[in-house]
């Protein structure tokens, strides 16, 4: 199953895509201005395209594990990515994902590489997922009413 990540930002969507066998994450461009029509359909026709069958929007918890503002905004988010999509979305703890980024380094944009490391720890520690290592503090998945 391929499983499309997103690390949710107003001005700027990282995109993340797993291997159908849910054992590797790979980041794709990031979609500019997610919020907006345009950039919902480009988010749409990605997960179209590249055969997802899942979203996994990226959820800001703080440090102590409580939600703001920004959290709020992730799930009216998804919500809408849901209705536009008719996939299953998901949100799950993003905690530090933009620092392992940082740290990482590579070709793609930071964004993209944050989604990527959401990824890997949402397939790493969903049940039936694959085998992908995650590192920091795994978190629990929360679904998004279906």
């Amino acid at each position: 199953m391929r499983i499309l990540a997103l690390d949710h930002g107003s001005a700027r969507c990282g995109v993340a895509l797993s291997d159908p066998t849910g054992t590797l994450a790979t980041p794709l461009p990031a979609v500019e201005r997610p919020e907006t029509r345009r950039g919902l359909a480009e988010l749409a026709r990605v997960a179209g395209e590249s055969g997802a069958e899942r979203i996994v929007v990226g959820l800001p918890l703080t440090l102590r594990a409580e939600e703001g503002l920004q959290a709020a905004a992730a799930r009216a988010f998804a919500a809408r990515l849901k209705g536009r999509t008719g996939l299953p979305v998901e949100l799950y703890d993003e905690r530090l994902t933009t620092r392992q980024a940082q740290r990482t380094g590579g070709s793609a944009d930071l964004d993209s590489r944050a989604a990527a490391h959401l990824l890997e720890a949402y397939l790493a520690t969903t049940p039936g997922r694959g085998a992908a290592v995650a590192t920091g503090d795994p978190s629990r998945p929360e679904a998004l009413a279906r």
